[in-house]
């Protein structure tokens, strides 16, 4: 398990840069044993030196590459594939560890669509295609107001359980909504719950752009 300031989605990319000697016992042994390990959020405190809350929710991420900079740093890439639950934490004994259920299919390795996870693929893509606008509005004003994020011309995936994903990918959400995202099985539950942050995220942006002027 590798807890971090970040929510890992699944599909999405996460690069890291390895350097504390248990992880990079841990990247020894995950590189060993199929080239997977658990991220989980930190919702309160930090991980080093320990005292850290982490959330039960997490993504299994797979390294895609792993190149040894020196003795004591590595630069890993990894992308999200399935979201897990942790049932109980192990101790850290050397690096975290924690005994979990999966929740869904691992759509990045065999492209099964997570269709038990709530809403038929039409009644997800109409969701999707209304959500779209809305996160296009956010990415535009945030691009206005000098802040780095993605183009507004995104596209979307064609697959409906992969495009839900990256539309959580793509707004610009706190950590702690971000958890919130994840937590949620129901995909149409999921893009409800993202829409109603963008609304949110769309009247802030408004309103700084009218004290800019």
């Amino acid at each position: 398990m590798f807890p971090l300031g970040t929510v890992l989605f699944p599909h999405m990319v996460l690069p890291l840069h390895v350097f504390e000697p248990r992880y990079r016992e841990l990247l020894d042994d995950v590189l060993e044993d199929g080239g997977e390990f658990g991220v989980t959020l930190i919702s309160r405190g930090h991980e080093v030196g320990g005292g850290d809350v982490r959330t039960d929710v997490g993504t299994v991420a797979r390294i895609l590459r792993a190149e040894q900079l020196d003795e004591e740093r590595w630069f890993v890439i990894a992308v999200g594939t399935r979201r897990f639950r942790v049932e109980g934490w192990l101790p850290d004994a050397p690096y975290p560890r924690a005994e979990v259920v999966d929740l869904d299919h691992d759509p990045v390795a065999d492209d099964v669509h997570d269709r038990d996870d709530g809403g038929h693929d039409d009644e997800v893509v109409a969701a999707l295609t209304a959500l779209t606008p809305s996160l296009r509005r956010v990415l535009a004003l945030q691009a206005e107001l000098g802040q780095d994020n993605v183009p507004a011309t995104f596209e979307l995936a064609e697959d409906p359980s992969v495009a839900s994903w990256q539309a959580a990918i793509l707004s610009p959400l706190t950590s702690f909504d971000a958890q919130r995202v994840l937590a949620t099985d129901d995909r149409l539950e999921r893009l409800a719950l993202i829409t109603g942050f963008l609304d949110e995220i769309e009247s802030t942006l408004r309103f700084q752009l009218q004290q800019d002027d």
